[in-house]
């Protein structure tokens, strides 16, 4: 066995180690800083930096991994069909709050661009910040962005909803569980989705169709608005 093929194995290993001691971590410790998607991911870091890999040496390991991503994705389907009534009675607010919320994240990147004197290269890759990675790679493109900064930006929303989403929802006494998915997908895409899931599973399936929403009605705004 090469030692690229070492290399991966452990990559895998250890990221699915680290997942799941970090899921254990979060139910016996309920924090914002247990999240699975934020601790695993400090842990990961520590560990391959550690262990002298790199990322480009990391990528086949994320290659494999992220393939499972698409039939996941597709699972999210199956909660969707069993709620698909209360979507249906919901439709139109549903609609409205992720028209809003949609708007309102390209509003707050703006605010902070000029704010910050920001250049047109940050502020286009800061607009996609709520999209889940692929699309917002692909606007991106079309409006000036930048991709590498796109992924950072498009991560660290993710895991700030990821780890305190919920919480202040909570906070602002927002307890439906139609608003509370929703809120999730259309700010924090997949990373928040995942966590609305945990909640429960009308949380997931409305935060799932928020999450794809969002991504759709970004990519015909965004590109308009630049």
């Amino acid at each position: 066995m090469s030692s690229s093929y070492a290399v991966t194995l452990y990559s895998i290993f250890i990221t699915v180690f680290v997942y799941l001691l970090s899921l254990r971590l979060s139910r016996r410790f309920p924090s914002p800083f247990t999240t699975p998607v934020f601790f695993s991911t400090v842990v990961l870091i520590v560990l391959l930096a550690a262990s002298h890999i790199s990322y480009k040496a990391y990528l086949p390991a994320k290659g494999v991994m992220t393939y499972f991503l698409g039939p996941a994705t597709v699972a999210l389907a199956v909660p969707l069909y069993k709620n698909r009534g209360i979507l249906a009675r919901y439709f139109l607010p549903v609609v409205g709050g992720i028209l809003s919320g949609s708007m309102l994240t390209v509003g707050t990147a703006l605010a902070l661009a000029k704010i910050f004197q920001l250049s047109h290269n940050i502020f286009a890759s800061l607009a996609v910040k709520s999209v889940t990675v692929p699309v917002a790679s692909e606007v991106a493109k079309i409006i000036g962005g930048n991709e590498v900064l796109v992924a950072g930006f498009v991560m660290i929303t993710g895991m700030i909803g990821a780890m305190f989403g919920l919480k202040l929802l909570s906070l602002a006494r927002v307890h439906d569980p139609v608003s509370r998915g929703l809120a999730l997908g259309t700010i924090s895409h997949g990373i928040g989705t995942g966590e609305a899931v945990k909640e429960g599973e009308l949380q997931g399936a409305v935060s799932g169709v928020a999450m794809g929403m969002a991504a759709i009605l970004t990519s015909f705004i965004l590109p308009w608005l630049f």
